[in-house]
């Protein structure tokens, strides 16, 4: 005989059987494509931070094809084959490589190894200096002393020599990892009309129209980025060549040529990067010489600004300032120094393909007048 505490239980049951049967299958499809897209992302995330090496090669392989495939479709054009040109670029990319790399290299070692040798006679030069301006008590014999009889000039030249080693592996990791670059970029442009058919067959008519819109935007805005800064680093190069040669700056033709280079193709920080090793160099040579270039750097960098760079970059790579300089800090921050120099180009194509495919309406030059006169009597 059933109790009224078993019928009670069973009851409950029962209903709670009916209630998780009675729940909607939508609700079901919806709780399991949720843990499905966790479980996705979680792990795309991990693949992702993983392959992040790989990703960075890639897209670098990418930016340097676009750089280099109008150039391989001129040689192609004089009766060259794709595979060809891309080694000739690449003959020609090394060859400067190598001469910017020796000119610089150069350069650096002779001065460290004077500053090594003229360190005792700076320190006393720099004791005078301390005690004209100063304090006459001022003494730095101790630290002359201890600079040469402990042999401080070879600690440093020592020091020097263990730096050119660990350099020495970092470059064969960068040779490697070049290579790798070299080899993926030489595919994508030697087998760059290939590739192109092969993605347009997956895709709709309408959709392949598009997507080689845009491949030819980031190869003419690619090529413009590089051509623009080619010619900027020449104008660069040229005018600091002639300041440093009239003021007898050390090593005038490296260090123009160092100059023009890293203030071009580094953005934001290049101009800073690139000015202070003349700066330095400069100032161990004889300070004046040092403000001097100084000043040389900093107005000739006003006249590019003002003068050289919007006519260059109008016929090349046309975008908004604040377009670029945000461009830059996301790439940036999203990929170090690789985001930040493919952040330009890669900010103009999205720039001009928006600016093709948006609707554009007319302007009303009346309500711009009267916004115009708000601001003015707001501001008096």
């Amino acid at each position: 005989m059933e109790t009224e505490g078993e019928s009670s239980t069973e009851t409950s049951a029962k209903s709670t059987w009916l209630s998780a049967a009675d729940v909607p299958t939508w609700v079901v499809k919806a709780i399991g494509l949720f843990w499905l897209g966790c479980i996705v992302v979680y792990v795309g995330t991990g693949m992702v931070r993983s392959l992040r090496s790989m990703l960075i090669v890639v897209l670098i392989s990418l930016f340097l094809s676009f750089a280099i495939e109008p150039a391989v479709n001129r040689l192609e054009r004089a009766g060259i084959r794709r595979g060809g040109g891309v080694w000739i670029v690449y003959v020609l990319l090394l060859v400067g490589i190598a001469g910017f790399s020796a000119a610089i290299g150069t350069a650096l070692a002779t001065q460290i190894t004077d500053f090594v040798n003229d360190a005792p006679r700076l320190i006393d030069d720099a004791e005078v200096w301390l005690q004209e301006n100063i304090d006459e008590d001022i003494d730095l014999t101790e630290l002359r002393d201890e600079f040469v009889a402990d042999g401080r000039a070879a600690d440093l030249a020592g020091q020097f020599a263990d730096d050119i080693v660990n350099l020495g592996a970092a470059l064969i990791n960068i040779i490697f990892q070049a290579f790798t670059i070299a080899l993926f970029t030489f595919y994508l442009v030697a087998e760059g009309p290939k590739l192109r058919r092969t993605i347009c067959s997956f895709l709709k008519p309408e959709r392949q129209a598009m997507v080689l819109e845009v491949w030819d935007l980031a190869i003419q805005k690619t090529g413009g980025y590089i051509y623009s800064r080619g010619i900027l680093a020449f104008f660069s190069f040229a005018a600091h060549w002639v300041a440093f040669e009239t003021m007898d700056l050390p090593f005038p033709l490296p260090l123009a040529l160092w100059v023009g280079v890293i203030s071009q193709f580094i953005p934001v920080i290049g101009t800073y990067f690139a000015g202070a090793l003349p700066i330095v160099i400069g100032l161990l040579d004889d300070p004046k010489k040092g403000l001097i270039v100084l000043i040389v750097i900093v107005v000739y960098q006003q006249v590019e600004n003002y003068l050289f760079a919007p006519k260059v970059t109008a016929q090349t790579m046309e975008i908004h300032v604040a377009v670029a300089f945000g461009s830059v800090l996301a790439g940036a921050a999203l990929l170090g120094v690789v985001g930040a120099l493919l952040a330009l180009p890669f900010a103009a194509t999205a720039q001009a393909f928006i600016s093709g495919y948006r609707q554009r309406h007319d302007i009303e030059e009346e309500a711009l007048e009267r916004s115009a006169q708000r601001r003015g009597r707001a501001g008096a």
